[in-house]
């Protein structure tokens, strides 16, 4: 074979290589449009809309638009819980480090430094804040390998706007703080509310914790507004002028109280003073309108300033005037009292011979003192706390019949004053009851019962008969003024007037101060100028240990009515397991005189037209 034979077949061979390479890169080509096109086929027709959704996902953001939290005022209008402005100052550290990589990348004449602006911002933070923070501190977050920081919270917006217009890498997180103006003034009413984070955007905000900041949070919070707003490539730098689908916050409205400000916190006092005095366990006091049943004042002994988030400890939201009964002792006899008459078993100054003792069943139950037999009568009977006495009536009363008054009382059930945590107390259904249950029921031990509900029978005699359950709340105001009064509760008739007003009347004597034996058991709890009714109370604590009532152990009790004459107030109070043998944890009359003074001035109430007439307790 010559030399051009050679060369035409290798012009052939080459020809052939290029037509393949042709052919499979016009294949490759075809494959690769073919397989973009089903790709294309894909996100426009099957996952279209998942991928739309992603994409604003990622770029539209709810803002959620905080509502302002009404205020807790007291009957007057004055402020008991209110919301003030305050701004939480955050800061990204790896996402600034971010954009400053970045920026330097883009401008390597014009670096930024990482470590000058954090220091910057620390300094001016120092400055405008002063000992709200800790310039170190803060270097030591705004240098850290985090996400998201919190630099500083309940931060004066006028302090906020000046460190955000000059770093405006700064988050400024719109917030609120709850003050409470009267610190730990009626603070075991009014509970404590802080701004919670927990929960999606639109739910945080300031929130209750417990006590009605807790049980009216829902009207308080009001209802949260929110907005639409886009952001760069996904990142939280809003685009200006991006805000879409604007609803605005409805602000919470105002609870108003039936509690008078000014009385509450002489209450409170006193009830810190009687504490220290008697060296009892605790001590509870309540002061009710005879006629509404509103709670003007509900104390204890102990309170705390929820302004002290510190202070909050364990039992701080407990309001024992509410929540924890006792056994009320003697002035749980104004039950047998009040039955007596309205049945006519006898009359205040029927004469009745009155041992020292009594047998009920198969337990015998004694006067306070030891005597023998003693001409009473019926108003001594009370005046004087003779448990035989007492006894001897209510057998004639008859169990059925005394049951019945309990429950008209409302005794067993809550009162629903409009607190949380409050506590029914216990009588024990009449199903139940032995022999020697109607020796304790009518001398008040056997039954428990609130501070609140023994409030409550002396505002029934007080009332003319017509019981009224106790309300603390006495209005909804919202944001536009608009008042919504809470609803009133149905009055209970127990006993008709003419019952009332003689038990009333009889009870007068308990505070008298007479000659020959004829002084009641209370004359402390006297008002210079007005007539009184009350009775004194003590009832033996259960000693679990023991298994028996003790004779070391009591509960100390008082409720009064002032004036007797024409009724304007109610009060009742307890002790705790005082040191009996003192003068002090002995009787808690004086702790009604010192309220029942105080009311009278605060309130210029009308003196009696006439003092109480000294009554005949003992003796024919």
């Amino acid at each position: 074979m010559g030399p051009g034979r050679m060369r035409r077949v290798g012009q052939r061979a080459a020809g052939t290589d290029h037509r393949v390479r042709v052919v499979v890169v016009r294949f490759l080509l075809v494959a690769s449009l073919v397989a973009a096109g089903l790709k294309l086929v894909q996100v426009q027709g099957f996952e279209a809309s998942a991928l739309a959704a992603k994409a604003e996902r990622q770029r539209r953001e709810e803002i959620a638009i905080p509502a302002t939290r009404g205020s807790i005022v007291d009957r007057n209008g004055v402020e008991l819980a209110f919301n003030v402005d305050t701004v939480a100052i955050a800061y990204r550290p790896n996402g600034q480090r971010a954009v400053i990589d970045k920026f330097n990348q883009k401008n390597p004449t014009k670096k930024m430094s990482f470590d000058v602006e954090t220091a910057s911002i620390a300094r001016d933070m120092a400055r405008v804040l002063g000992s709200a923070v800790n310039e170190q501190d803060l270097l030591t977050k705004l240098r850290s390998d985090s996400t998201y920081v919190y630099l500083a919270q309940d931060v004066e917006p006028a302090k906020a706007r000046e460190l955000s217009q000059k770093h405006g890498e700064l988050n400024m997180e719109n917030r609120a703080r709850r003050e409470y103006p009267g610190g730990s003034l009626a603070s075991n009413v009014v509970g404590f509310a802080n701004w919670r984070m927990d929960g999606p955007a639109q739910k945080q905000g300031v929130h209750g914790l417990f006590g009605l900041e807790m049980l009216r949070d829902n009207a308080l919070a009001g209802q949260p507004g929110s907005q639409y707003v886009w952001t760069e490539s996904g990142t939280d730098v809003v685009i200006p002028g991006s805000s879409q689908d604007y609803r605005p916050a409805v602000d919470g409205a105002d609870i108003e109280l039936t509690i008078d400000a000014d009385l509450q916190y002489f209450l409170q006092q006193k009830a810190a003073e009687y504490a220290r005095r008697s060296q009892a366990k605790s001590v509870s006091a309540v002061v009710l309108d005879a006629k509404t049943g509103e709670v003007y004042a509900l104390a204890n002994d102990k309170s705390f300033d929820p302004n002290a988030t510190t202070g909050l400890g364990p039992g701080a939201d407990n309001d024992a005037a509410v929540t924890t009964p006792y056994e009320p002792g003697s002035v749980n006899k104004v039950v047998t009292a009040m039955a007596s008459i309205e049945y006519g078993v006898t009359t205040p100054e029927a004469v009745h011979v009155v041992d020292g003792s009594i047998r009920v069943a198969d337990r015998q139950v004694d006067d306070a003192w030891p005597h023998g037999k003693v001409d009473m009568t019926t108003t001594g009977i009370f005046a004087k706390s003779s448990n035989v006495g007492t006894l001897m009536l209510a057998q004639q009363v008859g169990p059925d019949r005394y049951a019945a008054l309990l429950d008209k009382l409302g005794l067993g059930k809550r009162t629903g004053v409009g607190l949380p945590g409050e506590s029914a107390g216990r009588v024990p259904p009449r199903s139940q009851w032995s022999g020697s249950t109607f020796g304790n029921l009518p001398i008040g031990q056997g039954l428990s019962m609130t501070v609140l509900q023994m409030a409550g029978m002396y505002q029934t005699i007080a009332n003319d008969g017509v019981r009224v359950p106790p309300r603390i709340i006495k209005a909804k105001i919202a944001p536009d003024g608009t008042r919504t009064e809470e609803p009133r509760p149905e009055g209970v008739r127990v006993v008709s007037p003419e019952t009332a007003r003689t038990t009333r009347d009889m009870l007068r004597a308990v505070v008298q101060k007479a000659p020959n034996q004829n002084s009641g058991t209370g004359p402390a709890a006297a008002v210079t100028g007005y007539q009184v009714s009350g009775k004194t109370g003590t009832a033996q604590q259960y000693d679990q240990a023991a298994g028996h009532y003790s004779n070391t152990l009591y509960w100390i009790t008082f409720a009064g009515i002032l004036p007797a004459d024409s009724p304007r107030f109610v009060v009742g109070m307890v002790y705790d397991t005082p040191a009996y043998s003192t003068p002090d944890g002995h009787s808690s009359a004086p702790f009604f005189h010192d309220v029942a003074s105080f009311l009278a001035q605060r309130y210029n109430i009308p003196l009696s037209k006439e003092p109480s007439p000294i009554v005949r307790l003992v003796g024919p």
